[in-house]
């Protein structure tokens, strides 16, 4: 019953842990981010982004839809361009559980000793990056950038463009740096 309730709540937590998205930005504290009202994208930097067409236009359009609802404005002559890439690689999580062994009934157990049951999980996912660069037009810097860190869930169309959308949402959550939440 005890062993149940592990599981039940290693899932849980593996679930919930590899659900999120862990955010940290970087930028340049010398910009008065207040300034910026427009933005266009950066094709240049896009097009070497290392995922398929489709997912670039799914992350071109969640950037897009974030940024509008901001209130920022998509422009032919923008303030700031907007640039992002990926990077992926595959993660093993092992964890090793020690559980006693006694509990109801008499007999022998092969795969206890010294009264331990010795079980070990082994969970292979991959982990993606997706970095978000804001560059200042007119002095061509980077001024900001954005780096969302989580699992990838590849398993439909429709559960990817979820996933992507919220890579995005909590990586442009945090721009502008100060702002009230």
């Amino acid at each position: 019953m005890m062993k149940k309730y592990f599981l039940l709540l290693f899932t849980v937590v593996l679930f919930f842990s590899c659900s999120s998205v862990r955010v940290v930005t970087d930028y340049d504290d010398k910009v008065d981010f207040n300034q910026y009202k427009t933005f266009a994208f950066y094709k240049t930097g896009i097009d070497k982004a290392e995922i398929s067409d489709l997912d670039k236009k799914r992350v071109l359009r969640a950037i897009e839809s974030e940024l509008v609802a901001q209130g920022f404005t998509k422009s032919k002559n923008p303030d700031m361009l907007v640039s992002f890439f990926t990077k992926s690689r595959r993660k093993v999580n092992v964890n090793q559980n020690n559980n006693f062994g006694y509990g109801l009934g008499w007999g022998w157990n092969p795969w206890m000793r010294n009264g331990l049951n010795n079980s070990i999980q082994v969970n292979q996912y991959t982990e993606g990056t997706l970095f978000i660069d804001f560059i200042d037009t007119s002095k061509k810097e980077l001024v900001w950038q954005g780096i969302g860190t989580g699992a990838l869930v590849v398993q439909n169309r429709e559960k990817k463009e979820v996933r992507i959308k919220k890579f995005v949402k909590e990586i442009i959550s945090r721009f502008p740096p100060g702002k009230k939440e």
